[in-house]
């Protein structure tokens, strides 16, 4: 048996984080049953002063007793207890704290969750809660590197923060341990804190910040919506980043992937102390870097899509931005007479744009093309990745509407998607951009007999899945080798320039095809009138995988800077994750 050293803290990370996030959540009351998985997290309670711990040998019994604690003293009360059946004798309490709204708070320690169904004596599996003994269950592992740790504090966060939430309930937590026998720590660990705001409370300052409100795919703005965010924005100098899922339309807004996505060039309005963020998942892949994120959204839910989450505003985006706009809660030092970090996102924006050379036939080459030319108050629909990055790096007007199937974020469904919003809207015009191989996937859809007058389809057919070819993608580091399988080359006709047109002409369609510039060029008046025709159309669009990764890579090498330089060169050696180690360590 390993000999006990220390006197402190473990150094079980997930203990110590749970243990820091208990204090500053305020759970200070703890009821422990004995036994052996809990004794690393029951060692730290008690001997940290700040816990009043309670003990109770009958796990039933002690779900009672946080319950009749938590009703009296109107706080969070914990419950530890080891593994094998245990944490089952909690059911009836927990039961009772679930339909009382009682905050209970259930700590089940465990060994490894791989060994579940292996046979490993005391080992149950606790995946899986009844419907009615929480509201939350979340799993907390061991922390092995910097995601781990990242998981760690987001559910960790999350899980202590639906205590009170929306009235308040039961919350599981299953905490793995090592049986760790080190209790060497000083201290506990530094750890992100995520706070919920609700209405009413008092609201953290935003004077003296950069602010940038970065919007995800959101439904269209109604007119009180645009107002108070551009009030916001008047009051605090703050802009609006988005891309074309994002249908914001006021004052202040900056499309900003062609900025953010420069790989050899960091521009300095990159860079914010506050990032607001509101919508749901943006397909972008590009948001400013911000010191800490602060989450709005009705649902409450402290979703850490960045990294750096502080706190979630429990309110409608309106409320929020209406509140921080009120006299009571703005200091003078927050009203600037201009708005010179708008100022400065456009002026980079401009400057970047002027070094677009010549673009080869590609994705992106169209979107320049075509953006311009939409119709105003029609509705643009993207296809994900490709087709969604390369318009975004370019402007449309503000009365186009844009969505992208970003929520499942999958191949299936665009064309299906543009259809049904087509349909609800017969007097709007839908235009869809998509790729060959989505486009195959959801062809059915063109075959649906109330397909409208309203739709015009450009599909860029290179034979491929051209985004497994884009010079920065994993996948294209295999060269050919990637084509059979990787990137699904020569599937649908292999860029047959007689498979789609038949199929469409067949169906009603009006047909129409490009393979250069010149032939495109001759095509898109057409494709973008205003009028609406007879029959709907579809624009097929020849180009090649290497035109497409290379029109990628002059898009995203506008500039060069040597900060730029060194972020590509140390990305290149460590990767994606050894990335995240460093910004973790360096607390950014």
């Amino acid at each position: 048996m390993t000999e006990l050293t220390g006197t402190g803290y473990t150094d079980e990370l997930n203990i110590a984080i749970l243990v820091a996030l208990m204090k500053h959540h305020g759970v200070r009351k703890i009821v422990a049953s004995p036994g052996a998985t809990n004794v690393t997290f029951v060692a730290c309670l008690q001997r940290d002063p700040y816990f009043q711990v309670f003990s109770s040998v009958d796990e039933r019994s002690a779900a009672y007793i946080a319950c009749g604690m938590a009703a009296e003293s109107g706080e969070p009360v914990a419950l530890s207890c080891t593994g094998a059946t245990a944490s089952r004798n909690y059911i009836p309490g927990l039961t009772e704290a679930y339909y009382r709204k009682l905050p209970v708070l259930a700590v089940t320690s465990t060994q490894h969750i791989g060994r579940i169904g292996n046979m490993v004596p005391q080992v149950i599996d606790r995946t899986n809660e009844l419907n009615d003994i929480c509201k939350l269950s979340v799993q907390c592992p061991t922390v092995h590197s910097a995601d781990d740790r990242w998981a760690c504090e987001a559910s960790l966060n999350k899980a202590l923060l639906e205590l009170t939430h929306n009235g308040g309930g039961p919350v599981h937590i299953n905490l793995v341990t090592t049986y760790s026998s080190n209790f060497n720590e000083k201290s506990l660990p530094d750890v992100r804190y995520v706070d919920r705001v609700d209405i009413g409370d008092k609201l953290p300052s935003l004077d003296g910040k950069r602010i940038a409100i970065s919007v995800g795919a959101h439904p269209a703005w109604d007119a009180k919506l645009t107002a108070a965010v551009d009030r916001f924005c008047e009051k605090y100098g703050a802009v609006v980043a988005t891309d074309h899922t994002s249908n914001y339309d006021g004052q202040y807004g900056i499309l900003c992937p062609l900025v953010i996505k420069q790989s050899r060039y960091v521009p300095s309005c990159k860079n914010v102390d506050v990032m607001i963020h509101i919508g749901e998942i943006s397909g972008a892949y590009a948001q400013p870097s911000a010191r800490e994120v602060w989450r709005v959204s009705p649902d409450g839910v402290p979703r850490d899509t960045f990294g750096k989450l502080r706190y979630v505003f429990n309110m409608t985006e309106e409320k929020f931005f209406e509140s921080y706009t009120g006299a009571d809660n703005v200091s003078e030092s927050a009203s600037p007479s201009s708005n010179t970090y708008l100022e400065q996102w456009r002026a980079e924006d401009k400057r970047l744009r002027a070094k677009i050379g010549n673009i080869p036939f590609s994705n992106i080459w169209c979107a320049q093309q075509t953006a311009p030319k939409l119709p105003k108050n029609s509705v643009l629909h993207l296809a994900i990745l490709n087709s969604l990055r390369s318009w975004n790096f370019f402007p449309i007007d503000s009365s186009i509407r844009g969505y992208a199937n970003t929520g499942g974020f999958g191949i299936d469904g665009c064309m299906s998607s543009l259809i049904g919003a087509s349909l609800a809207s017969p007097d709007k015009l839908f235009f869809g951009v998509i790729g060959d191989l989505a486009c195959f996937y959801d062809l059915n859809s063109l075959g649906n007999r109330q397909v409208s007058s309203n739709v015009r389809l450009m599909i860029l057919n290179n034979g491929v899945g051209t985004e497994f070819k884009n010079y920065d993608h994993k996948a294209a580091k295999f060269g050919e080798e990637a084509d059979a399988y990787m990137a699904a080359r020569g599937h649908y006709g292999n860029r047959s320039r007689n498979l789609l047109r038949h199929y469409a002409e067949d169906l009603g369609y009006e047909y129409m095809s490009a393979s250069d510039k010149e032939e495109f060029l001759a095509n898109v008046g057409r494709f973008t009138c205003a009028e609406q025709f007879d029959k709907p159309v579809l624009f097929e669009v020849f180009t090649n995988s290497q035109d497409e990764s290379d029109a990628l890579r002059i898009m995203q090498t506008l500039e060069t800077d040597a900060k730029g330089i060194a972020k590509e060169a140390v990305h290149g050696m460590l990767g994606d994750k050894g990335i995240r180690v460093i910004k973790k360590a360096l607390g950014r």
